[in-house]
């Protein structure tokens, strides 16, 4: 139906004949002229209808706003007073010879233009008018560059594309799990899967030593701003590569992608241990754009009669850590007091501070509420040890060190992006040497990845300590914000054994859950690890969109309900009969 798209005709068309199909953008009448900006996913371009073509004029004349156009014309230089800089095709016109009005079109429920200030509700309701607009457009088709260039990069280095089932059996995170009831197995259900996990690792015990897959994924999420229900991961797992080599292959990966698509050079990956990552930036996915740090100050609050200081510093599950703000002086108390709100969120039962006024003053040079319960030698070694210089304010932590790490660790970004202190450009790094557990409840551990991460000790090591087992998992991380995760994994029975027997899943409960697993590894399964990066937030970073909505077709929202088709929904009594299911009357009376 068409010779050409919209955006894509130039200087170099001039006096061809073209055909175009698209969306009809602004109409404007000049003086018996007529001028239609007719829109395609490629672009914008303007065409010219005069009155020479009557019939064609007179439908030019009531065409409105997003009908759908069929336009043939000759292209034409635009007279020098009228080029439009701003549009790649602002060089050139077409001169319209005919009109096809393919379909007409009701009023848009919004403005189709990038400056649009309606609320996410209604554009996820109209979504199918949402992404004619151009910026969603060229999400939408960056996105679809990037799973190429993905794909095309995996198959150069001998991966393998191999699906894997989407009906599976529930997780030990059950709780989280989309389940499936099974007609034909009465009281069962199937779990749509959180991760390709158990599937890739059982491909390298078949063999298949490099494989990856562009895999839709589901949570049963609590309700958040930026998570959604189902989402996209790169998923890559092979055999016979440790973790340097993995990593290795991954972050050539990234950067070729980051030069095919964007045209950037990422600077140097830096590898920083976990528990360096904690200690200074409270995160384990730390944006190295922003200069501020946490410094550890517990020694110095040792010497101190101030319990709100002294109970955490004496604890070893306690931390006091401080943040140093250059020229953060100037802050007023009331921001003072948005940020101690701020903090709350994360657990902090306040937020200390002290301003500096002149460091050369000693404490008299200094302010804070806090000053009076802290001996003038303590304040004078903490000042020298933060680097203080007037005008800086220093705000303290002091409580569970997942605590203070939690709410100085946004505090860190929070204050740096009110004061303009995110530095431009691309930051990435890889976070190693992550602990294998963390302690959950009275004694009681729980995998800080997943339970198939292997541990960088032997079984009898990980028996006897596993508060202190390191795991090789590693992470990769772009300007705070965790695009990747993975480890090599368990590959023998032994091991896997003692890690559930470590987070208390017995004999009888692995065998139900993981027994396939468990007899797998008893058939000659190979050393082999992997790693999922997050697409939507891969893409989000890379558009620079704000949300992983913006960069999904049809996302749900905040909760998890799609507006656009109002979804979830009731089904009939009679699809749950077939099901064996009854729902409870409570939720009838909830509603």
């Amino acid at each position: 139906m068409r010779s050409h798209y919209c955006g894509a005709l130039g200087t170099s068309n001039i006096d061809e004949t073209v055909t175009l199909c698209g969306w009809v953008d602004r109409r404007r009448d000049h003086g018996g002229v007529i001028f239609l900006d007719l829109r395609d996913r490629q672009g914008i371009v303007q065409v010219v209808f005069d009155p020479d073509t009557e019939e064609h004029f007179q439908r030019a004349d009531r065409v409105r706003s997003e009908y759908v156009l069929r336009v043939s014309g000759r292209v034409r230089a635009r007279s020098a007073g009228t080029v439009n800089p701003a549009m790649a095709t602002g060089e050139i016109e077409v001169l319209g010879k005919e009109l096809e009005v393919l379909n007409q079109a009701a009023t848009p429920p919004f403005q189709m233009d990038e400056y649009t200030s309606v609320g996410e509700e209604v554009r996820l309701q109209y979504r199918y008018m949402d992404l004619r607009r151009q910026e969603m457009q060229e999400r939408l088709m960056l996105r679809s560059r990037i799973t190429t260039q993905v794909r095309n990069f995996l198959d150069g280095e001998g991966f393998l594309d191999i699906e894997t089932p989407i009906l599976t059996r529930a997780t030990p995170e059950g709780a989280r799990d989309y389940l499936v009831p099974s007609r034909t197995h009465p009281g069962q259900f199937f779990a749509l899967p959180q991760s390709p996990q158990l599937f890739k690792q059982l491909l390298m015990v078949a063999g298949f030593d490099r494989y990856y897959q562009i895999a839709k994924c589901f949570r049963d999420e609590d309700l958040r701003a930026d998570r959604q229900p189902e989402f996209t991961q790169i998923d890559i797992e092979t055999a016979f590569l440790d973790e340097a080599a993995i990593m290795d292959v991954t972050e050539r990966m990234i950067r070729e992608l980051f030069r095919a698509v964007l045209q950037v050079d990422l600077p140097a990956f830096p590898h920083m241990p976990y528990a360096e990552a904690m200690e200074r930036y409270g995160s384990d996915k730390p944006d190295l754009r922003i200069p501020l740090e946490l410094v550890s100050v517990d020694d110095l609050m040792q010497q101190v009669d101030f319990k709100v200081f002294r109970g955490p510093a004496d604890d070893p599950a306690g931390r006091v850590a401080a943040l140093r703000v250059p020229g953060g002086a100037t802050i007023s108390r009331k921001e003072i007091d948005d940020y101690t709100s701020y903090v709350a969120i994360f657990g902090a039962r306040g937020l200390a501070w002290i301003k500096v006024n002149d460091i050369d003053a000693g404490v008299a040079g200094l302010q804070s509420p806090i000053l009076k319960f802290m001996p003038e030698e303590v304040v004078a070694r903490m000042m020298q040890r933060l680097g203080a210089a007037n005008g800086d304010i220093i705000f303290f932590g002091a409580d569970r060190a997942r605590v203070v790490n939690e709410a100085l660790g946004a505090l860190r970004i929070k204050v740096a992006q009110d004061l303009d202190m995110v530095a431009d450009g691309w930051a990435p790094l890889w976070v190693v040497d992550f602990p294998m557990f963390e302690e959950e409840g009275e004694g009681g551990w729980t995998p800080l990845h997943h339970p198939f991460t292997a541990p960088a000790c032997s079984v009898d090591e990980l028996r006897a300590n596993p508060g202190q087992a390191l795991s090789r998992a590693y992470d990769m991380v772009l300007n705070g914000c965790e695009l990747g995760g993975g480890s090599i994994r368990i590959f023998q029975r032994d091991m896997q054994e003692a890690v559930f027997r470590i987070l208390e899943i017995d004999e009888a409960e692995a065998e139900e859950k993981f027994g396939f697993l468990l007899k797998a590894l008893q058939y000659g399964a190979p050393p082999h690890g992997g790693l999922a990066f997050g697409l939507d937030r891969l893409v989000m970073l890379m558009t620079g969109a704000t949300s992983i909505r913006d960069v999904i077709a049809f996302p749900k929202t905040q909760t998890a309900h799609c507006v656009l088709t109002d979804a979830p929904g009731d089904v009939s009594a009679q699809q749950l009969r077939e099901l064996n299911i009854r729902l409870r009357q409570a939720r009838e009376e909830a509603g």
